[in-house]
């Protein structure tokens, strides 16, 4: 059996082992990339394929006719079209839960980056800034307390659920929309779109990107919020109107953007948020912890082992 890795680098750029997928293969092909025009040519005559990116599409799938099994290493699977694979009796799967903690972790180091700005006080006293100060302490820029404020927190899935417990142990008051019944323990207040942004100190989007939850924040949705207030975002780009959260932080309509995901991955040098004032972007690394990226991959082994047995699981589409 042959299993291809088709943009492998991302997952495992050499610090973590792919031996729990290389031992349920005869052949097993890893590419750190692949180019559009190099997908069909390096499926080849593969039984699986596992990737991130690459999208796959009915025109591909036709020209693979050996393929049987897409593992997607990652929660979204928006890159295939899967009902073309249904149509080809190709069973594909994704990677569900495996990042909840990482990304719940980085969501506080977005908060806390805006509330105690410890790079931005570090690097004054590495200038020396208080070996000159008159005084034991200073500071450069307001500190705030999350005690008592409130967590407005859009999409309570599994990491918007972490979200909350976290945002409990900091004494925060939590605001829920977008949840289902199953989800909502009680613990959190139920509230419409536009209160959650109009009470919210820090709004947190965890929703999955679909026709309703595009751009949701948009002017109007802005308008709605605080002056003070923080928006941070984890989930996907096209949330946001990256125009809209410009025009925001330049008018101090808000008082920050943190996000680590945007509209075009890499970032593209015309992106409105380039250089914008009080926004701190990451390069969509909310999910690679090392721990992360081991779990992800030992869960993609248990997907093709289920395959293997004949009880496929975590299937999509």
């Amino acid at each position: 059996m042959k299993i291809t890795v088709l943009d492998g680098h991302a997952l495992n750029p050499g610090d973590v082992s792919w031996k729990p997928l290389e031992e349920l293969a005869d052949d097993f092909v890893v590419y750190d990339r692949t180019p559009k025009e190099k997908v069909v040519e390096r499926i080849g005559d593969s039984d699986m394929i596992l990737l991130n990116k690459i999208q796959i599409t009915e025109e591909i799938v036709r020209q693979c006719p050996s393929l049987k099994y897409i593992g997607v290493l990652a929660t979204g699977y928006n890159v295939i079209d899967t009902a073309a694979c249904r149509k080809h009796g190709i069973v594909v799967t994704n990677i569900p839960s495996y990042s909840t903690d990482a990304v719940a972790q980085h969501v506080f180091a977005l908060i806390l980056a805006f509330t105690n700005n410890v790079q931005k006080h570090s690097d004054s006293v590495h200038h020396g800034d208080w070996s000159k100060n008159p005084d034991f302490c200073y500071w450069i820029s307001p500190l705030k307390e999350l005690s008592g404020k409130t967590m407005g927190i859009f999409g309570f899935g599994n990491i918007g659920q972490k979200v909350a417990q976290i945002a409990h142990a900091f004494s925060m008051n939590v605001l829920v929309s977008v949840h289902s019944p199953t989800s909502f323990t009680g613990n959190e207040k139920s509230v419409g779109v536009d209160e959650l942004f109009a009470k919210s100190d820090f709004v947190s989007l965890h929703a999955p990107l679909t026709v309703e939850t595009k751009e949701i924040v948009n002017a109007r949705t802005l308008s709605l919020m605080k002056n003070s207030a923080i928006l941070i975002n984890t989930a996907r780009g096209a949330l946001v109107n990256e125009c809209d959260v410009r025009t925001a932080l330049d008018e101090k309509k808000i008082a920050g953007y943190g996000t680590d995901v945007l509209l075009e991955e890499p970032m593209s040098p015309t992106t409105p948020l380039y250089s914008a004032p009080n926004c701190i972007l990451t390069p969509h690394i909310a999910w690679a912890p090392k721990e992360t990226r081991e779990r992800l991959i030992q869960i993609a082994q248990k997907n093709i082992k289920a395959f293997l047995d004949g009880k496929p699981v975590n299937v999509v589409g």
